[in-house]
């Protein structure tokens, strides 16, 4: 189950791929943000997600709206996930689950993280939320949909 839309988003402080330690709150104030859950780098279903991300990621980029995906993997297998697939975008680092379990992107008991989508207001309010474990494309289409309706 998603984060109820019209709350608040909860922050946090992750490292990236590009190096440096990302805080929702104060690095992307006054920003939308569309933040990615997905369970492990290289899997299939996950490549194909971030595959779509980055193939529709100029329709972000054009928003203003930056694109983070967030999983347990630890950086090195971030920074060879983003490589490999060519991703414009930045992988956070989630090690501990915390975050995921703050978003309610969390399976209870493998602690692994679910395939979910939030959609952030510039007050980083949840205007969106789409998540289903095997499906990648409809996560990217609903994010666009959403968007779309509001311009």
């Amino acid at each position: 189950m998603a984060l109820k839309i019209g709350s608040k988003a909860p922050d946090f402080s992750l490292k990236g791929t590009s190096g440096t330690t990302l805080r929702l709150q104060e690095d992307l104030k006054g920003k939308a943000v569309i933040l990615y859950f997905y369970p492990k780098d290289f899997t299939k279903v996950c490549t194909a997600e971030a595959c779509e991300f980055r193939d529709q990621f100029a329709a972000f980029r054009d928003l203003n709206i930056p694109v983070f995906g967030i999983s347990r993997d630890d950086l090195e297998t971030h920074e060879r996930f983003k490589k490999e697939f060519r991703l414009p975008f930045e992988l956070l680092s989630d090690g501990s689950g915390k975050v995921c379990k703050a978003y309610d992107a969390l399976i209870p008991l493998v602690k692994m993280p679910k395939r979910i989508t939030y959609l952030l207001d510039e007050e980083h309010k949840i205007v969106a939320a789409f998540s289903d474990m095997f499906e990648s494309k409809g996560h990217i289409e609903s994010m666009l949909k959403k968007l779309s309706s509001k311009s």
